[in-house]
């Protein structure tokens, strides 16, 4: 399986992301027609430099003629104008979020994602970079106790966020892995100024994309990670952990804004393939497969019961291996729903795409779990009623599951007016005797 990894010792933002797409590969060119077909202003330049004797890749995002611009902290309370808090301790030039009532100027989430939407790029690439912008706005939103739709992306910033986010999921796409897995990541340290006032790197919606991953803190006392490398590590990454047993095929290097002493400020990512399905032990016969499954999963807190329901069917029918919901507690004391659907890879945008169409969901977040399957068969059994199948699953060759089918008992007792469960019943009974005699 050809898989990417990402080494994020020196943090990750959105611009060293792209730098290190292009130096492992993936044409410039692409990316420029990329961001040309955005109609936001921007534009790319790319440049060699070098990180403490490493040579990399250094993409700067330039918008409306301003390059290099520092990561900006943008808020605004009912009463006062934006305030600019200018970074220098950041990593790279991504912008953050700004937190502004609905009046105010700035990008709505809503409206990138139309950007997004009639950007000229495959659909695959829309659907991850709107589910990485979602992330993004969702954090905001937390951190800031407000409904998504009440963020708003500073106009600088969110033209800056746009470029990185969409030619993230372009690039991504280009490098034609299965797979992309990342390092734990060192945030940095140290302080940074924001909205919030001063606070301890990672900034506050940093830290809320990162839930669950692994972070830590090196010597470098600034911040490493900017709420944009998060979102798109956070969505793109399918695990974090050290370095799977892999070959190493292609090596890219994407810089950071600053230069550090003794310290080499570039985002590694490593293209090669897979071996450790080849080394995986399957042959005690344990499992009948040991897969890789999609998981997706969406909150709800605004959508009709029914339709929950019927999006559920939508998705079953469409190849869906299981749809479940769970009831939730949401921001501001709202009882919501988590819709979790488990998946083929293959099968998974699709029913991302049908879980965005059918539901109220801005985004749906995704992973990748590993599936042990026990081996199975099925035997029949006569009933007084008729023949029932029998699913049995084993381990190691010794049943140690089975259950009658389901459709089978509901057809016999609609039919013949008998209890279900008394089917049921009866059904297992005649398969463990027929075992045991």
């Amino acid at each position: 399986m050809r898989i990417a990894y990402l080494d994020g010792f020196s943090g990750i933002s959105g611009d060293m992301f792209l730098g290190a797409l292009v130096d492992a590969g993936v044409p410039f060119e692409l990316l420029q027609q990329t961001v040309e077909g955005l109609h936001i202003g921007a534009t790319l330049e790319m440049s060699r430099v070098d990180r403490n004797g490493i040579s990399a890749t250094k993409i700067d995002v330039v918008v409306n003629g301003q390059k290099d611009l520092p990561r900006e902290e943008f808020w605004e309370a009912e009463t006062e104008e934006p305030r600019h808090a200018h970074h220098e301790d950041s990593n790279s030039h991504d912008h953050e979020v700004g937190v502004k009532p609905r009046h105010s100027q700035g990008r709505p989430l809503a409206e990138i994602l139309r950007i997004i939407a009639g950007a000229p790029i495959s659909e695959p690439a829309k659907r991850t970079a709107s589910a990485i912008f979602a992330a993004l706005g969702e954090a905001e939103a937390k951190v800031h106790n407000v409904d998504v739709e009440e963020v708003h992306f500073h106009e600088v910033g969110a033209a800056d966020a746009i470029v990185d986010i969409v030619c993230s999921a372009v690039g991504a796409e280009a490098l034609q892995v299965e797979r992309i897995l990342a390092s734990p990541l060192n945030v940095g340290g140290g302080t940074v100024k924001c909205a919030h006032g001063v606070m301890p790197v990672p900034a506050p919606a940093t830290l809320e994309l990162l839930k669950g991953v692994p972070i830590y803190s090196g010597e470098i006392q600034k911040e490493l990670v900017t709420p944009t490398g998060a979102a798109i590590v956070r969505t793109l990454a399918a695990g974090f952990g050290p370095r799977p047993l892999m070959t190493t095929e292609r090596i890219g290097y994407g810089a950071g804004t600053r230069d550090f002493a003794h310290h080499s400020n570039v985002l590694r990512l490593v293209i090669g393939e897979s071996i450790e399905a080849e080394l995986s032990d399957t042959s005690s016969g344990e499992f009948a497969s040991n897969e890789e499954i999609a998981v997706l999963e969406a909150n709800l807190d605004d959508l009709n019961p029914q339709i929950i329901g019927y999006t559920a069917e939508r998705l079953m029918a469409e190849g869906a291996l299981d749809v479940f919901t769970t009831a939730v507690q949401m921001k501001k004391g709202r009882p919501g729903t988590l819709v979790t659907v488990l998946c083929e890879r293959a099968a998974a945008s699709k029913l991302r795409d049908i879980l965005f169409r059918e539901s109220s969901t801005l985004g749906v977040r995704s992973r990748r779990e590993q599936r042990h399957v026990l081996a199975r068969r099925h035997e029949s059994v006569n009933t007084p009623w008729g023949e029932v199948q029998i699913k049995v699953g084993s381990v190691n060759g010794t049943d140690s599951q089975a259950a009658p089918e389901y459709e089978d008992c509901r057809h016999i007792a609609a039919e013949q007016n008998v209890p279900l469960k008394t089917v049921m019943q009866e059904a297992l009974r005649l398969y463990l005797d027929k075992k045991n005699g």
